[in-house]
């Protein structure tokens, strides 16, 4: 790992190239950090799909990952600013705390699954089980999202600019998905609801957060019918 100077008002960026080192000195060096102590600017060079990277991040720490990256990058965040400038395989910002990720790629299977709070950036597209039982995060899919996204979803918000797959919100909770594209089929007991003036700012401050440009009025809001809270015989069908 290396330290250089990026100005004499700015802090120092630490520069960290896989082919020099290794996945857990990276680690360790962020998990080393003081969370109390000013943004740290981290670049790592040389991603190849390394798995865990930049994991358990509890720091105010801004690193940017160049490459692609393999499962679980970003798992686990606590403050930091994670971008990863390539693709991402299975369970990118798995159960993020709280921070934002941001991929400029696309991901693959079970992104931001069970997160509870934070922000999470897809600029390309999601694989299956994007969002699955979400707890707080907020996740911006600026493509599509493959079958079973937000399954089980209790809290939060998922947003997917372009479609979405078979069984979209399967037993929903309390966690709202918007889409501007098509959806092939809601799971059980996801339906769709109505989109009111204060969903459509809520939702266009979310996109703006999220530096993704779209007219939140083109969206349609899904959410839980709420039959399947309790266990009701009449509805065992579609347990």
């Amino acid at each position: 790992m290396s330290k250089h100077s990026t100005g004499a008002a700015q802090l120092p960026e630490y520069v960290h190239d896989l082919k020099q080192s290794d996945v857990r000195a990276l680690n360790q060096a962020l998990h080393d950090l003081d969370p109390a102590a000013p943004v740290t600017h981290w670049k790592v060079l040389n991603a190849a799909g390394d798995h865990a990277l930049a994991v358990g991040i509890d720091a105010n720490a801004n690193v940017e990952i160049m490459g692609h990256v393999g499962y679980y990058c970003a798992g686990m965040n606590k403050h930091a600013t994670v971008t990863i400038h390539g693709n991402a395989a299975t369970g990118l910002a798995e159960n993020i705390m709280s921070g934002v990720v941001r991929l400029k790629g696309s991901a693959s299977q079970s992104a931001a699954a069970t997160g509870r709070g934070g922000l999470v950036v897809i600029e390309g597209n999601a694989a299956a089980r994007c969002g699955i039982s979400m707890k707080g995060v907020d996740i911006v899919v600026q493509g599509s999202v493959g079958h079973m996204s937000g399954f089980m979803a209790q809290r939060g918000r998922l947003v997917v600019c372009g479609d979405a797959g078979h069984a979209l919100g399967d037993s929903l909770y309390e966690a709202q998905i918007y889409v501007r594209g098509k959806v092939e089929d809601l799971g059980a007991d996801c339906i769709e609801k109505e989109m009111r003036e204060e969903h459509v700012k809520e939702l266009q401050a979310l996109l703006d957060k999220a530096g993704i440009a779209a007219d939140a009025r083109e969206f349609r809001r899904y959410g839980s019918a709420r039959k399947l809270y309790n266990f009701n015989i009449d509805h065992a069908d579609a347990y």
